[in-house]
């Protein structure tokens, strides 16, 4: 497998795709929040700049409800001109606020220094007549202009009218000036918190990298290598979950490694036999007889050897088992029955013979028990006794095949259940390929139990075959 160029790998790896992710969400949340400042700095000047015209317009209706001039406490008596006069100079106009007064239709007097802006005048000559305060917003060349206008009432008639403006345009020019400054600071932000992204994503994906690696140095000849696992996250839960993988595939390879040699060399043995005496045959009519009887025999002995393999390579498959309700008095007494017919010579019995019923494969649970009644028979001799039973034991179903053999080692209690195992001294040394024990622990396991075996060396064995029973399954 080819590799990408280390430019595209660093262009369109991972880590370049995060740090992109990265990159977009925060500049996409950076201009979101920018705008959002901006207009809602907009909307709180526009605020303080009505609360300043309304603060404005209350101080001169104070004045005209009072009737009184400050400076000598004189009454107006009437006199609107007098109330414009007297205001216009006590009062000092904010920054970029003007202040504009009507008498009777026509423009009076003004805060304003030089000429007003046109516009401007044009909407003062539209308010000469006012009835009511109104407010609103004027465009003029140097930009908006906010005002604020109400009637001046003397004697229940309106006589003139008060105006306040303030120029919108500085205040939003602070506003983009803030704005500009907030973005440069978010510019400055995102590239740091980018070059930070760039160093964690690295260090994130680090196990990844070296995952990578070490896969690509693995073969089917070194299978040691593992990943060194740091920390309790994702991460780490995959290196985790990668080393068992490859202990899995360790175990795999050395077992298939295992059938590969010992399959070749029990295999060969046979092929060696039958090549010899097809090589040596000649042309008695005797001789071709026992030669053809030989061959066969070690051809059926081939065969038996292939459709074992043939069972513990399907026991890995989802199809193994076809389930169903199995009596097991019924399938107890049909085992017995089988198992008689492997040696006739044998004493058989029933230790026990269990009513109830359980969910299981009737043909492989017939396989497994009559391998271990002919692993019985071969460890033992005419006349000596052999027993089969079944029990329903804490939830488990469990048959067993009992003999009184040589027994097994307790050393070589567990290795026997191995593909190509053979018993030591303890036991004799069968024609078979060592696999018909390892059959019924695959048969077993399957059904989700195991195979306990429970002897000693000189006073037999016991091999029981245990699965689960359900708890809808009836029982006695």
């Amino acid at each position: 497998m080819t590799r990408p160029p280390a430019r595209a790998r660093v262009l369109f790896g991972a880590r370049a795709r995060i740090l992109t992710a990265f990159v977009v969400l925060l500049s996409f949340s950076t201009v979101l929040s920018t705008l959002a400042l901006r207009q809602i700095l907009l909307v709180r000047a526009d605020e303080r700049t009505d609360r300043t015209l309304s603060q404005e317009v209350e101080e001169f209706r104070r004045l005209v409800a009072d009737g009184r001039d400050p400076r000598d406490g004189r009454p107006f008596d009437g006199d609107v001109r007098a109330i414009f006069d007297v205001y216009l100079a006590r009062n000092v106009p904010a920054p970029d606020e003007d202040l504009y007064t009507l008498l009777d239709g026509r423009p009076y007097r003004s805060s304003a220094t030089g000429e007003p802006d046109p516009a401007v005048v044009r909407r003062l000559r539209t308010l000469t007549m006012l009835s009511s305060a109104r407010r609103g917003t004027i465009e003029t060349a140097d930009g908006p202009v906010r005002y604020l206008a109400t009637p001046v009432r003397v004697e229940g008639r309106v006589r003139g009218g008060f105006v306040v403006t303030e120029a919108l345009q500085p205040q939003r020019d602070e506003v983009d000036e803030a704005v500009r400054v907030a973005a440069g600071v978010s510019l400055a932000v995102l590239l740091l918190a980018s070059a930070l992204a760039w160093l964690v994503a690295g260090r994130v994906l680090a196990p990844l990298r070296e995952l990578r690696d070490t896969a690509r140095e693995i073969g089917d000849e070194d299978l040691t290598r593992r990943i060194e696992v740091r920390g309790s996250d994702e991460i780490a839960e995959l290196g985790r979950t990668f080393n068992a993988m490859l202990d899995r595939l360790e175990r795999t390879f050395d077992v298939q490694r295992q059938l590969v040699s010992d399959a070749g060399h029990e295999l060969r043995t046979p092929i060696t036999i039958i090549r010899g005496h097809l090589e040596l045959l000649g042309d008695d009519p005797r001789e071709r007889r026992e030669t053809v009887a030989l061959v066969t025999d070690e051809l059926d002995r081939m065969a038996r050897f292939v459709d074992d393999l043939l069972t513990l390579a399907k026991a890995e498959r989802n199809d193994f088992l076809h389930l169903g309700d199995v009596d097991l008095d019924v399938l107890t007494e049909e085992l017995l029955a089988k198992a008689q017919a492997l040696a006739s010579d044998r004493v058989w019995s029933a230790d026990a013979i269990a009513v109830g019923r359980l969910r299981g494969d009737r043909q492989r649970l017939t396989q497994a028990v009559v391998n271990l009644a002919r692993n019985a028979v071969e460890h033992t001799g005419p006349g000596d006794a052999i027993a089969l039973g079944s029990a329903f034991e804490r939830g488990e179903a469990r048959i067993w095949v009992r003999d009184g053999g040589p027994g097994v080692a307790e050393a070589e209690q567990e290795r026997i259940f191995e593909r190509f195992a053979r018993a030591g001294r303890s036991r004799r040394r069968s024609d078979g390929a060592g696999l018909g024990l390892a059959i019924v622990r695959a048969i077993a396991e399957a059904h989700g139990g195991r195979v306990e075996l429970r002897s000693r060396p000189g006073e037999g064995a016991t091999f029981t075959v245990v699965v689960p029973v359900r708890e809808e399954d009836p029982q006695p």
